[in-house]
């Protein structure tokens, strides 16, 4: 490996020096983060439009449909490539960690910075939930609650890891209609877990096939660019899919889910703010990293995030900004981010469920303990991995919930609001499984510093001509 990094080829961050010729800017409007940004101005205008056209949550609008249609099709895209990308990843990750120094290592670390966030993020839900007492302040019946469909437990998450088939997919058949009129749909889902254990052990078969085994990783390899190419132009379509995503929350939600449930709503948008904009930065900072480099590289993902409410749609494009913008070793990237997509949920596994829990024992006028408190705490920290491949937030608050012996029913209370926070909670997930592969890559010696501190391209941050491949090598440690 050598030992040369961007960092000593680019000291000063800048993406035109040494003998790449100066490319001339491209316009503004072809920007990334811009054509997002319109997108959210669109998708709201849309939405509100949408609104005034009536119709129904069952029977919607021309205009509502059309944008549903629009945005579903757009997470469907994002999430149709996820198993064979996660595979690919995680093998060829795995084969090339013995490339990175002290593999487990930064295995173990990786862990542990996941428990260290989801810490934090727990105590500020439980801090949050003590001094705003959502509970008490909510304008919603005991009518409208309702026992959930999905429940999580522990027993359920052990069994999970076991793969059901060698593609960890699953499938449901569901009558619908009646009489002669009556058919069978069929839905097929996969558990990502399930994907990863698959992959980590054919990944480690082959690292102990040793040279037999060459064969099959360079084929991995080559499919992985390949699946890869194809995901980056469908992220390109994203300000389509951001104008479609934010037009259906408007034109469903608007602000009538709001009325009862303000004071928890806003107690949840206040917690993701200070994760996002005061945990983190101090995280970043502390490690001796540039918040403001660390925002340009991540804000692409987040901003999906936030309107897909998908991590695992939105993990091709936190992998390849935690790569070609943080800097981290694409050895380690491709391990770390795909796991942080189904167990790093600083929002929906941490933060919410302890808020919300307080919540339904506020609701229900059920005194917790300083015991039960730290069961939240527990949960949080080593349950997030429970949700993975499921329902994420729903799944996780009823595991809280049946752990500290709180009514189900509770997760009825919040079902109408739950779109609208899950597009914030999605965002601070994301922005997580960005920030812990660079922090563990930074304290180990190999986040390249040339990459992580080079100027953005504000035209297209995605382009493969704007990094050499050998950019993407760890720096020596």
């Amino acid at each position: 490996m050598t030992s040369t990094t961007s960092a000593d080829r680019h000291p000063t961050g800048d993406d035109t020096a040494g003998d790449k010729p100066e490319r001339k800017p491209k316009p503004w409007y072809t920007s990334f983060g811009v054509q997002i940004i319109a997108g959210l101005v669109a998708g709201v205008v849309v939405g509100l439009i949408a609104r005034t056209l009536g119709g129904t949550t069952l029977n919607p609008n021309w205009l509502t449909a059309t944008v549903t249609t629009i945005g579903g099709a757009y997470v469907s895209l994002l999430t149709a490539a996820v198993v064979p990308l996660v595979f690919t990843a995680v093998v060829s990750s795995i084969a090339n960690l013995r490339k990175v120094s002290n593999a487990a290592r930064l295995a173990v670390q990786t862990l542990i910075w996941f428990a260290i966030t989801a810490f934090i993020a727990v105590l500020i839900g439980i801090a949050l939930g003590l001094i705003v007492q959502p509970g008490s302040h909510t304008g919603v019946s005991k009518a409208d609650a309702a026992d959930p469909t999905h429940v999580g437990s522990w027993w359920a998450f052990l069994t999970g890891l076991i793969p059901a088939n060698v593609f960890g997919l699953s499938a449901q058949s569901q009558v619908v209609g009646t009489g002669a009129q009556a058919s069978v749909t069929t839905a097929v889902s996969f558990n990502v877990l399930q994907v990863i254990v698959i992959s980590a052990a054919i990944g480690i078969a082959a690292l102990m096939v040793g040279k037999k085994a060459e064969p099959f990783l360079t084929l991995t390899t080559s499919v992985l660019a390949i699946i890869q190419k194809v995901l980056w132009w469908i992220i390109r379509l994203a300000p389509i899919g951001t104008l479609a995503l934010i037009a259906k929350a408007v034109a469903t939600y608007g602000w009538d889910a709001l009325g009862s449930l303000g004071v928890f709503v806003i107690s949840i948008y206040v917690g993701l703010v200070i994760i996002l904009f005061v945990v983190y930065p101090i995280i970043v900072r502390t490690n001796g990293l540039s918040i403001k480099q660390y925002y340009s590289g991540a804000w692409p993902a987040i901003q999906l995030g936030f309107v897909s409410r998908s991590s695992m749609g939105t993990m091709p494009l936190t992998e390849r900004i935690t790569e070609r913008n943080l800097g981290v070793p694409r050895e380690y990237a491709s391990f770390a981010v795909p796991l942080g997509a189904t167990t790093k949920m600083d929002g929906c596994a941490a933060l919410y469920p302890a808020l919300a829990s307080i919540f339904v024992a506020q609701f229900y006028g059920i005194h917790l303990s300083f015991g039960q408190y730290l069961l939240i705490v527990v949960v949080a920290v080593i349950g997030s991995a429970a949700t993975a491949g499921t329902t994420g937030a729903t799944v996780m608050l009823t595991l809280t919930l049946s752990t500290l012996g709180l009514p189900l029913a509770g997760v009825g209370l919040l079902l109408a609001i739950d779109p609208i926070i899950d597009m914030g909670r999605t965002a601070i997930n994301v922005a997580g499984q960005a920030l812990v592969p660079t922090i563990v890559a930074k304290r180990n010696g190999i986040l390249n510093l040339g990459l992580y501190n080079a100027r953005r391209n504000a035209s297209d941050p995605f382009n493969d001509d704007d990094v050499d491949e050998k950019e993407l090598e760890p720096a020596a440690a």
